[in-house]
């Protein structure tokens, strides 16, 4: 395991890596808001079990990563691309197998899109094309996600509403237990907070519009991850990405909501092992 920060042209990215360098490589690309160390270490040591090199690493705006005033430096999802090429590039690696989170999965279908030689396969989990014409969340999940109206940004205040927060999109038929997330919690505020950077990443995403037409050219192979029960993310974005990529593989998962529920990781790591396995399509059919 080690930390590096990655400095590219306009933005520093903090990763971490784990296993052997050597191993085949996979790309965990988180969601919005949340820090990389989201991703389970139980998770992370399944992948290196199975001789894979693991490296996560801090979206811009969240954790240790650069922070910005969206006013003056304005991105998208594209820019944030670039930022995940620019984290491959650091580690010298020419392709990896691209594991996206939500937002993250939003990212892993523009590098699989535009930049198709550098990914070896994807799988998207609990996450949609961004497209306008798909079901929005309640619009008070919108506002606890984007921190709107809140109020004290101390541990306890941030600690209460990130639990609120979590227990509306947790997954129904694997509740983890409340100390645990807490804890988390507790860990990623100590970590770092930047309460403004939902705000400038949900701009980011709005800027970037759909992906629709993108997805429609990913050639990669591609396994979906999506719970029947996600609020958030709702199940019919994944029927829509299973539509774009008839080569994808998409699994609805019942009881499953908008996290990563321990008792599944193991699920989760063998579709991702399965498409990892499979080739690529040729041609544009």
């Amino acid at each position: 395991m080690g930390e590096k920060v990655v400095n590219l042209q306009d933005v520093s990215i903090w990763t971490e890596s784990f296993g052997n360098a050597t191993n085949v490589p996979v790309l965990l690309i988180m969601g919005a808001s949340v820090q990389s160390i989201y991703w389970n270490d139980a998770f992370i040591e399944k992948l290196v079990a199975a001789n894979r090199f693991v490296i996560r690493f801090d979206n811009r705006d969240t954790g240790k990563s650069s922070s910005f005033d969206f006013a003056t430096h304005p991105y998208t999802l594209d820019d944030m691309t670039t930022d995940a090429i620019g984290v491959l590039d650091a580690y010298t690696l020419s392709a990896a197998h691209i594991v996206g989170l939500s937002m993250g999965g939003m990212i892993s279908q523009l590098v699989a899109a535009n930049r198709p030689e550098r990914v070896r396969s994807a799988t998207l989990i609990m996450t949609s094309t961004n497209s306008p014409r798909l079901p929005m969340p309640k619009s008070k999940l919108i506002w606890r996600l984007a921190g709107i109206g809140a109020k004290g940004h101390d541990e306890a205040a941030v600690v209460a509403r990130s639990l609120e927060f979590w227990r509306a999109i947790q997954s129904p038929g694997y509740p983890p237990r409340e100390q645990e997330v807490r804890d988390r919690i507790v860990r990623e505020f100590r970590r770092s907070y930047h309460p403004a950077g939902i705000l400038r990443q949900t701009r980011a995403i709005l800027a970037t519009g759909s992906l629709s037409s993108a997805t429609r050219r990913i050639r990669v192979p591609v396994s979906v991850i999506h719970g029947k029960a996600d609020p958030l993310v709702r199940p019919v974005a994944a029927e829509q990405l299973g539509y774009l990529m008839p080569h994808a593989r998409v699994e609805m998962i019942d009881g499953m909501g908008h996290d990563l529920p321990e008792p599944l990781l193991s699920r989760f790591a063998q579709i991702g092992f399965e498409t990892m396995a499979q080739q690529p399509r040729q041609g544009n059919g």
